[in-house]
Order: C-alpha cells, then structure tokens, then sequence
C-alpha cells in the first residue's frame, strides 16, 4: 500500500517544513475520492444536494412558439406590402393559457399577451405601443419598420429542449435549479449522499459554553466556526466536542471518528509542543502526508487518514485534517485547503473561488516564501475601482479581525512587501463567510 508520505514526495514543491499551499491542494485533491451512494430525494428536499446523475428533459420549455410581450401577433407576409404600413383587422385574442383555436389569414392579425401561444400562421408580434387601433377596435395600423420578421416571439424549446440536459451530475442544486427541474415536470432527483465529517478541539484549555472559566481558560469557539462552515456545505456533521489533552482520550475519539465518517477534522494539538499528543498518535495508526504549510496564518496543519482499528489498513478509514488551534487560522486553513475536498468528495463539480484584485490603502508587510492569507475590508469607490485596507492586527488569535474584514488579502507565495496604492489579489467573503 502507498503512503500519503511516499506519494506526497513524488509532489513538485515537496517541503516536509514548509510545503507550498498550491502543493498542498493538489495532494488533497488526488485522495478526495466522492461517495458513491446515491438516494432519491423530493424535488423541495433537493436544494444544496449534489446531483448523481445528468437530468435531462423530457419535454420542449417552453412547449410551444409563444408571445414575448402584449402586443399583436401576424405573419411577416404583411411587411412586405410595400406601402410602408401596415394594416392588419383583429380576428380574436389569445391569452396565456388560452390560446387562439381559428386561423390567421395575411390580412389579420391576433390580440396577444405575454406567454400566450402563437396561433396559427402567426410568427411576429407587433408591440401595443406601436400600433394604432381603428376607432372601432376592429383593426391596427403600424410602421412597417417599426418590427422585423420574427420578432418578440420566443420559439419552443427555445429554453430547453426536449431530450438535451438541463443539469449535469455534480451540480449543487440552487433555488433556481428546483424551479427548472419543476418547469421540466420532475417531482424527484437522484443526489449523492451527504458527506459525512466529525469533528473536535483538543486542548486541557477548552471550555464548552455553559461551562465556567477556569483561570487559563478559555471557551472552545474553534467548534463553532467550524459547524458553521461545514453547514455552509450540508454535510453531515458529528460534534465529538472538547477532547482532553490525554493519548488515551484523543485515540479513542479518533478512532470512534474514523469508524463513523468520510472525514475527520480537528483543531490544536498538531504542533511540537510537549501536550500534543495527536501527531504522536497518528505515527501510530495513521498515515500522516504533511505537517506543516508555507502559509500564514496556518503553518501547523496536518493531512493524512486515520484508520478505526489500531494499526494503518486496520478497520475503517478517513481522511484527516488537523487544523491549527488559533481560531483565524482555522478558518483560513479550511477555506484554502479543506474546503474544496470536502466538495470533490461530495460529488461536486468545483471552480476556484472567485478572486478580484484591489488596491491596497496602506502598505502591508510580507515576508516572500510563503503564501498569506490576511484580513481585510474592501470596498469600491465612485468610479467602480476597488481598495481594500487590512484590518489592524493580523494575529491569527484575533478572531475578531474576521468578523470586521469581508475579504482575504491574498499575497502569493513569491511576492514581498506591498507598497500603498499597489494591487493586490482579494477574495471576498460574501458567499464563502
């Protein structure tokens, strides 16, 4: 069996001390395998479900050639008289759901409203707000030029059409994908299964709210914010709580995870200190890829699998990630790493996160050879141009310096001090937060 290690050092960029962020992702990325059950679900059950199989449509949107506007249907035929007007009697009215049933000689035309079939013969519309009407209500008079051949009449399938797919596999149903799927017809969909993620904080310091603080205590938010990201995504998610800094506790938890989920993230306990115990467990019953990233905030981060049994190989696997312990990196680890895996293994279809570029109003300091990740706060000015200034104190303890910025100053891996006035690349976090 290969190792995580053996293959992440067959990786370009491979730094056991420092790995890259972009050789980082694309280790994850390669062990990100998708669950493979599949369940079918109500169409209103649907939404933020990963889709298993290509919808396709079992009918022509729309289902027949109809008006795009209140106006006047008619044959083209009549533009070509010559005269420069148009003179055209009313022979009926059609309305949505109603539609006209005679037929339509080149000397007529058809009161219609918006959506309402084409009668027959009919391929214009003429607008209401071109046309005159006799004063007997009886015909119309329009300028020749006033409308082309074909125009304002949307064509049968023109949306959709009838045998083509109207969502791909790997979709994540958005609302406007269940009103598509309900204008198809389709009442049920066949969605992967959710993602199933455990999680925990480590540390003899970690207090759960309702608890009292004991001096040198704090109360665990790491649980928190992960929670509410992993909801962002709708995953299954398993709350292990607080473990304390004990082998005994932090083995059992992570074999009790590993038994029960696809993935299991953690937050502290991956750095060298004397009290933390979890990388010294997964040298054990693990097989452990990196340790450590070329980033910042979230230097100490670790990637492997763990395994329910007591040895590599030995019961039921997962992945794993173990976050570092101060609350903003945890954030940004996730989001720059563990996010996208936690999509690919849902069966998502997944695009880079969208990134924009700003000028910055203060010089930001930055130390090349690693990539930085810091908060910020951006905004455009009058013309559309967009700036963004840091928000005070990086440290990756302020957590919150999260909640002011809306935004990621993304500084790459090779790129130094940053002078006022120059661009840089930001992520906002509307969507993502």
């Amino acid at each position: 069996m290969t190792t995580l290690n053996e293959f992440s050092r067959c990786v370009a960029q491979y730094d056991p001390h420092a790995l890259p962020v972009s050789a980082a992702q694309a280790i994850v990325r390669q062990w990100a395998t998708p669950v493979t059950a599949i369940e079918r679900v109500a169409l209103r059950d649907a939404l933020d479900r990963v889709l298993a199989a290509d919808i396709v449509s079992p009918i022509d949107v729309p289902s027949h050639d109809n008006s795009a506007m209140d106006g006047y249907a008619f044959n083209q035929a009549a533009l070509a008289n010559g005269t420069g007007s148009v003179h055209l009697s009313i022979a009926g009215k059609a309305l949505a759901g109603h539609p006209f049933a005679g037929r339509v000689d080149a000397s007529q035309c058809v009161r219609v409203m918006t959506g309402a079939s084409m009668p027959a013969d009919c391929d214009t519309v003429v607008p209401q707000e071109l046309v005159e009407r006799s004063a007997d209500a009886a015909s119309i008079r329009f300028a020749a030029d006033a409308v082309t051949a074909g125009a304002n009449r949307r064509l049968a399938g023109e949306d959709l059409a009838r045998g083509h797919a109207a969502l791909r596999a790997g979709r994540i149903m958005r609302a406007s994908d269940l009103g598509l799927l309900a204008s198809l017809g389709i009442g049920e969909v066949e969605v992967r299964r959710r993602l199933r993620v455990a999680f925990f904080s480590t540390g003899d310091e970690l207090r759960s709210l309702g608890e009292p603080l004991d001096p040198g205590s704090v109360y665990d938010s790491n649980r928190y914010t992960l929670f509410a990201m992993l909801r962002r995504l709708n995953v299954d998610m398993l709350d292990l709580g607080v473990v304390r800094d004990e082998p005994a506790a932090l083995e059992a938890a992570l074999r009790s995870a590993a038994a029960s989920a696809d993935v299991v993230l953690t937050s502290g306990g991956i750095s060298v200190g004397e009290a933390d115990f979890t990388r010294q467990l997964l040298q054990t019953f693990g097989d452990v890829a990196f340790w450590s990233l070329a980033m910042r905030p979230g230097r100490p981060f670790a990637f492997g699998r763990v395994w329910s049994g007591a040895r590599p190989g030995a019961g039921a696997p997962a992945l794993f990630f173990g976050l570092p312990g101060n609350p903003v990196a945890v954030m940004v680890a996730f989001y720059q790493i563990v996010r996208d895996v936690l999509l690919l293994m849902s069966g998502a279809t997944t695009r880079p996160l969208p990134v924009i570029h700003a000028a910055s109003r203060r010089p930001i300091r930055k130390r090349a050879g690693r990539t930085e990740f810091q908060r910020g706060v951006a905004e455009q000015d009058a013309h559309g141009h967009w700036h963004v200034t840091p928000t005070g104190s990086q440290s990756s303890g302020v957590l919150s310096s999260m909640s002011e910025a809306n935004c990621f100053i993304v500084l790459g891996h090779d790129e130094g001090e940053i002078e006022q006035g120059e661009r840089v690349a930001i992520m906002l976090f509307d969507g993502l937060i």
